[in-house]
């Protein structure tokens, strides 16, 4: 396989970019897993569930269950691993996932969670990683036993080798190549079986007429432009929307995707179970200069180093600059990015939020409490209508109390345009032919590898 970035980390504890996420989860277990269609949760190292009350949740584990090492999996493992995510001295990047639950309780096979208040998204939090209770506090360790298909075989910049734990798999090894045609170069030359997204749209059709499988499938997915809107030059609500204004989504989608990415009209992928229909915003120039009065705005705009994702930054600055926003691309590295974002060194920045499977995400990302270093909330939005609908989704089990809740989280952002939502990208993947059975997951998610034949 084949990827444009390095992986930050394989520690499920820790990792937050794309790569990482996706290898530790072949490496790594929870008691649930997402379907790879519907993205429900469904139970993964539990083999059954039920909730005693809405505050307690009685899981059961899976018989025979063993880490790599060879270590059985005990509920002991699990209340380790929670306490260990909730202990504020770890400074895991998973707290936010278990900051509902009051304490978690090892009865034999059953594990007892307890929850401080209604928390409607506890079985999909309960994706996180299972670790060994020897291991879950101690952020040293620097290759952590698994419940997952694979193992780590060995981890260097540009090069991880996964071995799989089942005879009938095949050994995975993972290239970080950034550079778009040599990553193109070694699937047509038979050197490469895998490459997840991060190709040109442009390639696609000569990498299918060299025999190529190219496949892809709508994404739970979310590209958008984030602003600082606490200071500087998008404190203005009138800026940011006339930046989202200024846009031609439509063109960019159709020209420079292929097609394969669908506009976003709010915050949530059509098909998903939360998703409001809004018709699509305009792109309107003229109302974008008239918005901001004949004054112009400067800023600059971070982005990442990919090919594809340098061309779009770059056509959108020509948009905005026609309705009066004088913008710098400046394409940086994803360690280099993020670390401005938290910093606060920024105007604004194009993003993705590449698992938008459950809409309680938000909430590390809009949420006044999650502002950094609480969470990532890096725009800085500070909103008692934002909070007030991230709240109410997350303490009802009711899906349709929680779509309305969302439905007035969108419509806040949208009206502030404290984002603007750009569009949901398809989950494209091209394959040699002893891969052909091959797709990602609709958040992307690789867990179909460990079936290749």
């Amino acid at each position: 396989m084949v990827v444009a970035q390095d992986a930050e980390t394989l520690d499920p504890r820790f990792v937050t970019d794309a790569v990482g996420m996706r290898v530790s989860r072949l490496v790594h277990a929870g008691l649930f897993r997402l379907d790879p269609d519907t993205l429900e949760p469904v139970p993964y190292m539990a083999s059954a569930y039920r909730f005693v009350d809405p505050l307690t949740l009685d899981v059961t584990l899976r018989a025979g269950v063993r880490f790599h090492s060879g270590a059985p999996l005990r509920a002991e493992d699990v209340v380790a691993t929670i306490d260990a995510l909730r202990d504020p001295a770890l400074h895991a990047r998973a707290a936010h996932v278990v900051s509902a639950i009051a304490s978690v309780e090892a009865r034999g096979d059953h594990v007892v969670f307890r929850l401080a208040r209604p928390h409607a998204t506890l079985l999909t939090d309960l994706e996180v990683p299972i670790l060994r209770a020897d291991q879950a506090r101690d952020a040293s360790v620097a290759n952590l036993d698994g419940l997952g298909p694979y193992r780590v075989g060995s981890a260097r910049p540009g090069v991880i080798d996964l071995e799989p734990m089942s005879a009938a798999a095949r050994p995975l090894r993972i290239l970080t190549v950034h550079d778009e045609n040599a990553r193109a170069l070694r699937l047509l030359g038979g050197r490469t079986d895998v490459a997840p997204s991060g190709l040109s749209p442009s390639l696609l059709p000569t990498l299918a007429s060299h025999g190529l499988r190219v496949a892809s499938r709508p994404g739970a997915n979310l590209v958008y432009v984030l602003f600082r809107t606490d200071r500087g030059p998008f404190a203005s609500e009138d800026a940011r929307r006339a930046f989202g204004l200024a846009i031609d989504r439509e063109s960019i989608v159709r020209d420079m995707l292929g097609g394969r990415a669908r506009l976003a009209t709010g915050l949530l992928p059509p098909g998903h179970w939360a998703y409001t229909p809004r018709p699509a915003a305009p792109h309107d120039a003229t109302k974008a200069r008239e918005i901001l009065h004949g004054t112009h705005v400067s800023c600059t705009l971070l982005g990442s180093t990919d090919r594809l994702r340098v061309a779009i930054a770059r056509v959108m600055t020509q948009e905005l600059a026609e309705a009066g926003i004088d913008c710098e691309e400046t394409p940086l590295e994803l360690g280099t990015l993020l670390a401005r974002l938290g910093a606060g060194d920024f105007d604004a920045a194009i993003l993705e939020i590449p698992e938008l499977a459950e809409p309680n995400t938000l909430r590390v990302f809009l949420h006044s409490a999650s502002i950094p270093p609480s969470g990532s909330n890096r725009g800085r939005v500070r909103d008692t209508e934002v909070d007030a609908a991230l709240d109410a989704g997350d303490a009802t089990l009711d899906l349709g109390a929680r779509k309305a809740a969302y439905a007035r989280l969108e419509d806040r952002v949208l009206a502030e345009a404290y984002w603007i939502p750009l569009w949901h990208e398809d989950e494209v993947v091209v394959t040699s032919a002893r891969a052909k059975d091959f797709l990602p997951s609709a958040e992307g998610r690789w867990s179909g590898l460990a079936r290749l034949p």
